[in-house]
């Protein structure tokens, strides 16, 4: 994970963070139309980057959610789906790492509702004070059952540090598993050989992976490129791909339209055009 050679060759701040302070944000908030959820059917609302709604029959779970509009001096350029005042009431919370733009403490002390949150073990320092029940810090592959909900932690390629002297947390993706189905949540993270274990751990009903910040202003290698986030998919032996980490906020030098782009060509590159499921932020989607 350490910086390419020639990374202090390119200007992140003239290239990426200045022509960002001077665009609109895009994105209107609309009130979300829930559908009403039956047995065996999952509700999915893509809220923005890694942020996503996962309603099932009994239970609401909220994944990485973040509304603020500046990650520091990062400005967000796509609304959130929808204003937060219109969540659910939500049974459960799960982070998958502490980076700012995955836990975000004004988000989650308005969502923090004295309900359960799962997170990466060394993380559990930085919620329980926002309002939460009980904080469920998981190492790998150890699970948590909370009501009809199963939740587990799963290995990723990428690092868990809030600071930068502040390396003993952890990170990771979840396996989250309701009625038979599984959602994979991968989190951050770069292409290793360890989602071909995840994939023979779980029987992946949908993948949430991520396919932007690829071409990273240090050029660490610890986000997929989309390519590498079909090659996933295809590792998992999952059944439906949905692509998150792009489109809200530009934490790489790749244009913003440049994500999905490649995502879609890959996939009809390997056959599995069918097989991608391209959300819209703040519209439900049941599967």
């Amino acid at each position: 994970m350490r910086p390419r050679r020639d990374w202090h060759k390119r200007n992140f701040l003239a290239e990426v963070l200045i022509p960002s302070l001077f665009t609109k944000r895009a994105g209107d908030y609309e009130p979300p139309q829930f559908p009403v959820i039956e047995p065996g059917q999952i509700c999915i609302t893509w809220i923005g980057h890694s942020s996503f709604l996962i309603q099932t029959h009994e239970m609401n779970l909220l994944v990485d959610p973040i509304w603020s509009k500046w990650l520091k001096v990062i400005k967000r350029l796509k609304k959130p789906g929808f204003e937060i005042h219109h969540l659910p009431e939500i049974d459960l919370v799960l982070v998958t790492h502490a980076h700012f733009d995955h836990l975000d403490r004004r988000t989650l002390r308005k969502v923090a509702a004295d309900q359960p949150i799962v997170v990466p073990i060394g993380v559990g320092n930085l919620v329980h004070d926002l309002g939460f029940h009980i904080v469920h810090e998981l190492d790998y592959w150890q699970n948590v059952k909370l009501g009809p909900v199963n939740v587990a932690l799963t290995p990723c390629y990428h690092w868990g540090a809030r600071f930068l002297a502040d390396l003993h947390r952890g990170f990771g993706g979840f396996a989250i598993q309701v009625e038979g189905r599984t959602i994979f949540h991968c989190g951050d993270s770069a292409f290793f050989p360890g989602f071909r274990e995840i994939g023979e751990h779980y029987k992946i009903d949908i993948a949430l992976l991520p396919i932007g910040a690829y071409d990273a202003p240090t050029g660490r290698e610890v986000h997929m490129n989309p390519e590498e986030a079909v090659r996933t998919f295809i590792e998992l032996k999952a059944k439906t791909l949905v692509p998150m980490h792009y489109g809200s906020f530009r934490l790489g030098y790749e244009p913003m339209h440049e994500p999905l782009e490649r995502l879609l060509q890959s996939a009809r590159e390997h056959g599995i055009e069918n097989k991608v499921l391209v959300l819209n932020e703040g519209k439900p989607v049941v599967v």
